[in-house]
């Protein structure tokens, strides 16, 4: 009978918690979560509640019930854990004891000792509490209470979001106190009455009165943090952010600059998302107020704006466009806006299908700097370009047609590549099509022919004339086949040993072209640069674009090593040459393939423990008489230091768009001082004119909350420029944002 007795009571204990918990209370519309996704409906009418206690007592007396032990009750999106529960059966009170933890809806964690909870969870309030927000952040308090189903008071509350960064005393690195914050699930808002900002301890920064949104909220109208700035053309000012969150979809950002010399400089961004792709649009201007010792411009209104775009317009078509426009050359750099020397604009359609590819752009370039001349830049329309791979083989290889074509105009030909052709005006068209077959034979040899048509329609205007100095050449019709055959044979051996693989390949390539006709009526605008090392080594043709072709019959021959060890050791190695074996070669002094014989070109990576790195490329004299190019680096990772060092000479290609050689060694650092605390610095000295160019050094703290950097740097472009100091700070403290301040002077 007893034992009845008590069976029947922890049922009826039962069906009071399942009854006090069988509401649907309010929904509350939240928008989606940075960090956790939590669920947001509410129970349906009727919902009953799960529970598992180790025991339950029933006073018919009092009428409450207790379960005590390990308690969990779970109701729609709501779970309680403690170890005491009592039900009040007349009131519909709770009282939870003993290591409380709740589980909102919203996704929040609240943690205390003792919970009382009234109303069907709707009200309530609690000792020594605290709650873990779904950012990541917390609230501890000593008091909270709960009102109205959506309204949380902490009284004497400590904000942060640091979990694992503390002081020696065990205190967050950093935190807000306040006398009382209140939570507002409706608004979505932390509003905080006398916060202090306090890091390590120390108060820095106090408000009579703060708001923020709470971890629900992924982006408001309000105030942003400022940051600072400092130049010599501007002088000092503060940068005051304002987002405005005009819809869901598209927002604006007023980020002025107070400037305290020139006056203030409007900096406004439009952003708008669309259902296919985004745009902004980002518009800075300005009326000085200081035009004293200013010999680069003597405008009093001065302005910028820059836009992007990215846009799908079917599964196979996008398109898009990044622009920039400027009231005069030097303005986003006297600002500090961008240090950009050139700026691009450029819209574009691209679509790729099965294995077609086509790209249509126009391309105009604008100086941003007094060191370029705007009339030698070029106003590409259209540029096009596409790729098509056939399906079905031809003579069992692979065959792909290449296209090309742009039409191109500059006001002068006299540009910066003093021994380059350029134009004031080209237009070409290129049609390349290419056939390969790879085959593996019975020892392992790997052969793969190949062959090659390219046809090529110019007509060039006031290209230079090499016959006249100083003349110019009038406007030429250029049309050229150009067809090249060849075949590449490589045969890997392959070993285990030394405790791993090793693969040795020699390689040769023998390639016949006709030779290049005619580029003294063609200006060369895309094929400028020439890197002839490793990897360039076994190109069918090694200019950079399509202006310059490689032409003659010549062979390519080369030795790969590559040994990686079981345990993570490797080496890489590989040396060859190129030899010109008849017609005319397509290349001139200085670029390591003018002659009967190429320069060697080698390269060698290493990784002998797993904290060293080492890697070295050279292009030297077959004699080894001279190094026309070589570079090389060490990088060292241990475990509390990381570090580079390097050397790099290249030789002058004046023909090939590099004036002078270059030779100039660097090495950077980061070293931990401490837990979160790094040093670290660089350095880049030119051996050549014997003067350092630049050199920086610093310090930064990082941990899971916090982020404080500061850095100093000094930069010189030549021997006699005046260097250019830059000096940075920035903090940033999880879920609240942080400040900068930067200088160039």
């Amino acid at each position: 009978m007893i034992l009845q007795q008590n069976m029947n009571c922890v049922r009826r204990a039962a069906a009071l918690l399942a009854l006090a918990l069988s509401w649907a209370p309010e929904a509350f519309a939240l928008v989606e979560k940075k960090l956790v996704e939590p669920i947001t409906s509410s129970p349906k009418d009727g919902t009953k509640a799960d529970f598992i206690a180790d025991q339950v007592v029933y006073d018919p007396t009092t009428k409450t019930a207790t379960a005590l032990g390990q308690v969990r009750i779970v109701y729609g999106p709501y779970t309680l854990i403690a170890t005491k529960v009592i039900y009040n059966e007349i009131t519909g009170d709770f009282r939870a004891n003993g290591s409380v933890e709740l589980r909102e809806k919203n996704g929040n964690i609240l943690k205390a000792d003792q919970v009382f909870l009234t109303n069907k969870f709707k009200e309530g309030f609690a000792r020594h509490l605290q709650a873990l927000l779904t950012n990541k952040a917390s609230i501890k308090a000593d008091y909270a209470e709960r009102k109205e189903g959506r309204i949380t008071i902490y009284q004497n509350a400590r904000y942060t979001a640091c979990t694992g960064c503390e002081t020696k005393k065990g205190d967050p690195l950093w935190e807000i106190v306040t006398t009382k914050t209140v939570h507002d699930e409706v608004e979505k808002t932390l509003y905080h009455t006398n916060p202090k900002l306090k890091i390590a301890g120390v108060p820095v920064f106090a408000l009579p009165y703060a708001e923020q949104p709470d971890p629900t909220v992924k982006r408001r109208t309000g105030l942003l943090p400022p940051s600072y700035k400092f130049g010599d053309y501007y002088g000092f000012g503060p940068v005051t952010p304002y987002y405005w969150a005009l819809a869901p979809h598209y927002d604006l950002t007023f980020s002025p600059l107070w400037s305290f010399k020139q006056g203030p400089v409007a900096d406004l961004e439009w952003r708008h998302r669309l259902s296919n792709g985004y745009y902004k649009v980002r518009g800075y201007g300005t009326y000085q107020l200081d035009l004293r010792n200013r010999d680069d411009t003597d405008r009093r209104w001065r302005g910028a704006m820059t836009s992007v775009g990215r846009f799908k317009i079917t599964p196979d078509w996008s398109m898009g466009w990044d622009g920039i426009v400027a009231s005069d050359k030097t303005f986003l750099l006297n600002y500090d806006y961008d240090r950009s020397v050139v700026g691009y604009n450029d819209a574009y359609v691209t679509g790729l299908w099965d294995q077609t590819y086509i790209d249509v752009r126009g391309l105009h370039t604008v100086a941003l700097s007094t060191s370029v001349d705007w009339d030698t830049l070029p106003t590409a329309l259209p540029y096009v370009t596409g790729e098509h791979i056939f399906a079905d083989p031809v003579l069992g290889g692979e065959l792909k047609a290449n296209w090309s074509s742009y039409t191109l105009w500059r006001d002068e030909a006299d540009t910066p590549f003093a021994d380059v052709n350029h134009g004031t005006q080209q237009s070409r068209a290129v049609l390349d099509v290419r056939w390969r077959k790879q085959a593996i034979t019975d020892l392992g040899q790997v052969i793969t022919p190949f062959a090659r048509v390219r046809s090529d329609l110019y007509v060039s205007d006031t290209v230079p004339d090499g016959s006249i100095p100083g003349g110019f050449r009038d406007q030429d019709t250029t049309m050229r086949v150009l067809p090249s055959a060849g075949v590449d044979m490589r045969w890997p051996f392959i070993a285990d040993q030394f405790g791993g693989q090793s693969i040795l390949s020699p390689v040769m390539q023998v390639i016949a072209a006709t030779a290049e006709t005619e580029e003294e009526k063609i200006g060369n605008e895309d094929a400028i640069t020439l890197n002839f090392d490793h990897s360039s080594l076994f190109l069918d043709d090694r200019f950079t674009g399509l202006d310059r072709y490689e032409g003659g019959t010549r062979a390519n021959v080369g030795l790969s090593y590559a040994y990686y060890s079981d345990t993570g050791r490797s080496v890489r190695a590989s040396i060859g040459e190129s030899f010109h074996i008849s017609g005319e070669n397509s290349f001139d002094a200085n670029s390591g393939l003018d002659g009967a014989k190429s320069d060697l070109v080698a390269a060698l990576t290493a990784s002998p423990f797993p904290w060293l790195n080492l890697s070295y490329q050279g292009r030297l004299e077959e004699d080894l008489s001279e190094f026309n190019r070589h570079e090389a680096s060490a990088g060292l990772s241990f475990d509390r230091i990381s570090g580079q060092v390097g050397y790099q000479f290249i030789d002058a290609e004046p023909l090939y768009g590099r004036e002078r050689e270059e030779e100039f060694a660097f090495a950077s650092a980061r070293y931990q001082v401490s837990e979160g605390w790094y040093a670290f610095g660089g350095l880049n000295y030119n051996l050549e004119d014997d003067f350092l160019r630049q050199h920086s050094i610093g310090i930064e703290f990082d941990c899971d909350c916090m982020n404080a950097k500061l850095a100093y740097s000094r930069s010189k472009s030549s021997d006699t420029a005046v260097p250019e100091h830059r000096v940075m700070f920035s903090i940033d403290l999880a879920t609240i944002g942080g400040t900068s301040f930067s200088s160039r002077y």
